[in-house]
């Protein structure tokens, strides 16, 4: 498979902690393959209604992790992810996002609200590579997990 990304795009994540919560201007939607779930769940030792609302009509996502109060992700401390290894792949994205269109062809594209953005490394066809290989495996994943069940 092919795909288009940003070409000279810089980005180094300043940890800021904007891509995990909602802001004044946009309200986030963490959304989570069953998978994901799952895999949470067993990372905190919480089931998977502690810390998503189930929903529909968004396939391939089946679960929204839920917030604070305050609109930010319910795994969110200081400003750091306390589940980093286990995060969702909407999160290891960030901020970029994969778009399908309707000829089939993937492109990556990025939002400008980052402050990680023109920061750091310019980023390599390799470095889109991995996230869009990523995102194959968890979908073959989700695949196989719902013929399973």
């Amino acid at each position: 498979m092919s795909f288009n990304y940003p070409a000279a795009v810089h980005f180094q994540c300043v940890k800021c902690g904007i891509c995990c919560g909602d802001t004044k201007e946009k309200t986030r939607h963490i959304l989570l393959l069953r998978t994901e779930a799952e895999q949470i769940a067993k990372a905190t030792s919480q089931p998977i209604s502690e810390f998503t609302v189930k929903i529909k009509d968004k396939a391939p996502y089946s679960y929204e992790m839920k917030k604070t109060k305050n609109g930010k992700c319910v795994f969110l401390e200081n400003k750091r992810c306390t589940i980093y290894s286990a995060r969702p792949l909407i999160c290891r994205f960030y901020p970029f996002e994969l778009k399908i269109a309707d000829s089939g062809k993937y492109t990556f594209l990025y939002t400008s609200e980052c402050s990680g953005i023109n920061k750091g490394p310019m980023l390599s066809k390799n470095y889109f590579r991995k996230l869009f290989q990523l995102a194959r495996a968890r979908s073959r994943q989700t695949a196989d997990s719902k013929r399973a069940s």
